[in-house]
């Protein structure tokens, strides 16, 4: 990790530009072998310069001045890197330049690369997806102010080595406040996050290697909770004496009947809940994520929860089927539920879905087909990663297979 940097200036004059016996006089910045020139408003008689020494030879008043105003340029130059120094600024050749020209800086870093990624996928990106690349953004802007002592950091320098250290700096960093340190999954979907970013880099020709091309990101495969049936039932059967919690605990069951995400939930809205050529109400939306097509019919359970909340003041308000609520209070009310109904597991909004991919559809017999289609999801494969063949789905279809080869043996 480089802390210093060297820091060189020298003045020369471009002799092939010279007109009149006069060449324009020019200034070399160097910053760790790397080098740019700035193009000063003076020209030199080729007779008087000193190419060894870098200034005007003589002392009539012409060598004066024109020295003097080299030694002003050095003066400046040598302020423009303490400034940038000082302010824990990314130091090269190129933005001494800019700050000695007062001009924007067009080096391309890290930062900026952050800043267009933003710009140009903002309307793409679902806006919760955006959120989280801006999670990532924030722990990048950490590791490059710890580790490398600046705000920012070019493209170019990011390595191997780099991404080995971000890794690292995610591990062993603890949060000050609420949050928990990340666990492995967590620091690897950081990391997943940055390499698209250096992609779209690659993609800008902003930079020429791949850093990742040797860092494997490999999750691990992880147990999804999910409500057993007795556990969904206790959520189901338990009265409670507060609004919001009657909200919360309505709002979590109508999803473990529908599947649907925090997100898709309170951005539904009425028109999306339609009656069908069978007579059976469906939902007709688009998942925020992926903005794949879902359509599905309502289960009773589903219906009786949409119909106790026609009319809510708060939903005609926001013209949402249900109020709207942030996740973080959701998730906040869903632990008060899990006490109060005896769950001792981590609840959560997210755990209703899978509750539906398992306890609710695949545990009853329900396609895997069936329930991809219902969860919005692009591939089969993703969900067999959220859903499970719970105990008592496998042992029906073993006892179906037993009795299936009792019968095969009495054929015999």
């Amino acid at each position: 990790m480089k802390t210093s940097n060297s820091f060189r200036v020298y003045f020369t004059i471009k002799s092939d530009k010279a007109r009149n016996g006069k060449a324009p006089l020019y200034v070399s910045v160097t910053v760790n072998k790397e080098k740019a020139y700035i193009a000063l408003k003076e020209t030199v008689s080729l007779a008087i310069w000193d190419f060894g020494k870098g200034g005007v030879k003589g002392t009539r008043d012409e060598a004066r001045l024109i020295n003097n105003y080299i030694e002003d340029v050095r003066l400046a130059l040598g302020n423009c890197y303490k400034e940038l120094l000082l302010k824990g600024k990314l130091i090269t050749p190129k933005t001494i330049k800019s700050l000695f020209l007062g001009e924007a800086d067009e080096t391309l870093t890290l930062n900026k690369l952050m800043a267009y990624h933003n710009e140009t996928s903002g309307k793409s990106l679902d806006p919760a997806t955006l959120k989280h690349y801006r999670v990532t953004q924030r722990y990048l802007t950490k590791f490059v102010i710890s580790q490398y002592h600046a705000d920012d950091l070019l493209l170019k320098d990011i390595d191997f080595s780099f991404i080995q250290n971000f890794d690292a700096f995610l591990r062993n960093y603890h949060p000050l406040d609420h949050h928990k340190p990340l666990k492995d999954n967590g620091i690897k979907i950081h990391l997943k996050r940055l390499k698209k970013m250096i992609h779209l880099a690659m993609h800008m020709d902003w930079i020429e290697r791949d850093p990742f091309a040797t860092f494997r990101i490999k999750m691990k495969r992880v147990s999804r909770e999910f409500l057993t049936d007795v556990e969904l039932a206790a959520i189901e059967e338990k009265e409670f004496d507060i609004e919001r919690l009657r909200l919360i605990q309505d709002l979590f069951i109508f999803s473990c009947y529908t599947g649907m995400a925090y997100g898709d939930l309170m951005s539904l809205k009425p028109q999306q809940v339609v009656i069908a050529e069978d007579g059976e109400k469906w939902i007709r939306t688009f998942r925020c994520k992926t903005d794949e097509p879902v359509n599905f019919p309502l289960l009773p359970r589903a219906v009786a929860i949409l119909e106790k909340y026609k009319g809510n003041a708060r939903a005609l308000y926001t013209k949402s089927v249900f109020p709207i609520l942030s996740n973080q209070k959701v998730n906040s009310y869903l632990k008060e539920i899990a006490d109060f109904c005896g769950v001792h597991k981590n609840l959560t909004f997210h755990m209703a879905r899978h509750t539906f991919a398992t306890t609710v559809t695949l545990s009853n017999g329900v396609p895997i087909e069936t329930v991809s289609k219902i969860l919005g999801h692009t591939k089969v494969s993703t969900t067999q990663i959220y859903a499970r063949v719970v105990e008592r789905k496998l042992q029906a279809d073993m006892k179906y297979l037993k009795n299936k080869l009792a019968e095969k043996a009495l054929t015999v």
